[in-house]
């Protein structure tokens, strides 16, 4: 491949980066106010994505007051803070729980419990901070 080729195709796979790593910090921002998002998950991958595209997203999104712990707590050691894996799973519980008062289909909470569960197995398989 040329020199030219090789450059645009870097620039693609650094543009893929930047929208998962938008993508993600977006749907972590819902998340911390809505309970059926897990924001922990996605605040690592935006971080992840973010490294990989934009060096500035990254430290900002590093410095954060609201995201930057949980960034940090993952680079130093891995982990998720207790308080963090313990939002995480409560709320992750409630959305399930406010399925099915409202009887949401079952196909849908099949869907969701599945989502969910890896989210929650993710979170508890992770060191604590």
């Amino acid at each position: 491949m040329a020199p030219q080729q090789m450059r645009a195709a870097h620039r693609v796979v650094r543009f893929g980066w930047l929208v998962l790593g938008l993508l993600s910090l977006g749907l972590a921002a819902l998340g911390v106010v809505l309970p059926l998002l897990p924001t922990t998950p996605l605040v690592i991958l935006a971080a992840f994505a973010f490294a990989r595209s934009s060096p500035r997203l990254h430290q900002w999104l590093g410095s954060n007051r609201v995201f930057g712990p949980i960034i940090a707590d993952w680079q130093a050691t891995g982990a998720i803070a207790p308080r963090y894996k313990a939002i995480a799973l409560c709320m992750m519980g409630a959305v399930l729980a406010i399925s099915i008062v409202f009887k949401v289909p079952m196909f849908v909470l099949v869907i969701q419990g599945v989502c969910l569960s890896g989210a929650a197995l993710f979170i508890l398989s992770r060191n604590s901070a």
